[in-house]
């Protein structure tokens, strides 16, 4: 259990990469706002809590990676490597421009802090699975996070993935999957009916845990837990919610790609003002 403080100190940095990720969209006019909202609790704890990291230092060796295989819902990433200080934020509003080095999903040859390149949906687990197997072989101790989408679950090489890190005991591996019910054309349920996703990662010898995705205490106490030696790779089903923290963006799946305009984006930031719960 988090101390108050602690607890606090994430919530704050979760409403102000909310704040970054539709301001971006805006500046920007382009971009995925709903699912880069939907995993913002799970960004700010993995990077200000949970992972192994060094700004200063985005390629050291020992680092714990993280790849958004959803990677159309990078400005939240961006959002955390600014304020980190991999980059100045002020390369924020050249998202997807010509030339800039944020691109519209994650290029870890163009953007400090980037460990995978993503787009193609379906590769954070498998690729996810060949770090942490090259942690073992070359015996270094960092350990590996993926935040997958739930639609993406469609993808075949996902559950080729996970057959394969189930196989060689890859315990070192983390998948969240942001389970916020919804793609790109609708809810999970009405295009594939993928449901008991827990069952199914169970199913492929994956020690599960299903939380709240937007609780920080359940978050850091899954990852925690994950970090138990048992031979077995983790998979964290965090249920969410579209568009979390700005009240018109909530479970309207409108705003899966959109831009808010001058005043949608003063509501929005309206809603995640300090003080706010996100």
């Amino acid at each position: 259990m988090l101390n108050q403080e602690t607890r606090a100190a994430l919530a704050a940095k979760a409403r102000r990469l909310r704040r970054m990720v539709v301001t971006t969209v805006h500046q920007a006019g382009d971009g995925h706002p709903g699912p880069a909202l939907s995993c913002a609790d799970i960004v700010a704890a993995l990077y200000y809590r949970c992972m192994r990291i060094d700004p200063a230092r985005p390629r050291w060796e020992d680092r714990d990676r993280f790849i958004l295989s959803k990677g159309h819902a990078c400005t939240v990433l961006y959002a955390a490597l600014a304020d980190l200080g991999y980059f100045p934020e002020s390369a924020l509003p050249t998202f997807r421009s010509l030339g800039s080095i944020l691109q519209g999903h994650p290029d870890m040859n163009k953007t400090p802090g980037v460990d995978m390149t993503s787009g193609s949906l379906g590769h954070g687990i498998p690729v996810g699975a060949g770090m942490a197997a090259a942690a073992r072989l070359s015996g270094r101790e960092f350990r590996v996070y993926t935040v997958v989408g739930d639609g993406e679950l469609n993808e075949g090489i996902v559950w080729e993935g996970a057959l394969a890190a189930a196989r060689m005991g890859l315990d070192k591996l983390v998948a969240f999957v942001d389970c916020n019910g919804f793609q790109s054309g609708g809810t999970t349920e009405e295009i594939s009916g993928m449901s008991r996703i827990r069952e199914r990662f169970e199913a492929f010898g994956w020690r599960c845990r299903e939380i709240d995705g937007h609780d920080f205490d359940q978050i850091v106490d899954a990852v925690e837990e994950a970090r138990a030696p048992t031979g077995k790779p983790t998979m964290i089903l965090a249920r969410t919610v579209k568009g979390k923290g700005v009240s018109f963006m909530e479970n309207n799946n409108d705003w899966h790609k959109g831009v808010p305009d001058k005043d949608q984006l003063a509501r929005a930031l309206a809603d995640l003002a300090d003080g706010r719960e996100p």
